[in-house]
């Protein structure tokens, strides 16, 4: 089964040495690049978009998307709930929500992003609707995901549960 979540690209090209995305914040105070993966999909597409990721300031909110580590993989998934010690996150192409991620964990914060060509601004009134929405009909689309899921099982013949 291919994973839904969303990595990001090395984090530097080789000249520049072994030099982490956490190294290159700090340093730099931004990290311009593109994801792998298709856990934001429909917003980022894998490997196409251009990402800007800036340092954190303080206490991020619900619908940000922040940049964490998991073990080795960098994580660029948005917050769906803000609780008082940690918050609750999410892939927009994703079922499961991960619970219990610290500010700790967070090291940067996507504040732009390009769709190609397009600087896609995430303070504007289109932007904003499309994460109200998509985050609106979660439940419909965790449905519609797990009854397809079964129903492809049912067709190749395997339990139910696969």
């Amino acid at each position: 089964m291919k994973s839904h979540e969303h990595e990001m690209e090395p984090a530097v090209k080789a000249e520049e040495g072994s030099r982490t995305i956490e190294d290159i914040l700090q340093k730099e105070g931004i990290y311009v690049g593109t994801t792998a993966g298709v856990s934001m999909y429909p917003m980022l597409r894998d490997r196409r978009d251009t990402i800007v990721i800036r340092p954190c300031r303080g206490r991020l909110k619900k619908y940000d998307v922040p940049l964490y580590r998991r073990g080795d993989a960098y994580i660029l998934h948005r917050i769906v709930r803000v609780l008082p010690d940690s918050y609750v996150i999410c892939g927009d192409n994703c079922l499961r929500r991960e619970y219990g991620v610290t500010d700790q964990q967070i090291f940067g914060v996507l504040t732009e992003f390009y769709r190609g060509d397009t600087w896609i601004n995430m303070n504007g009134l289109a932007y904003k609707g499309y994460v109200r929405f998509w985050c609106f009909i979660y439940p419909a689309r965790f449905c519609c995901k797990v009854l397809l899921g079964r129903v492809k099982c049912l067709l190749k013949g395997e339990r139910i549960g696969c």
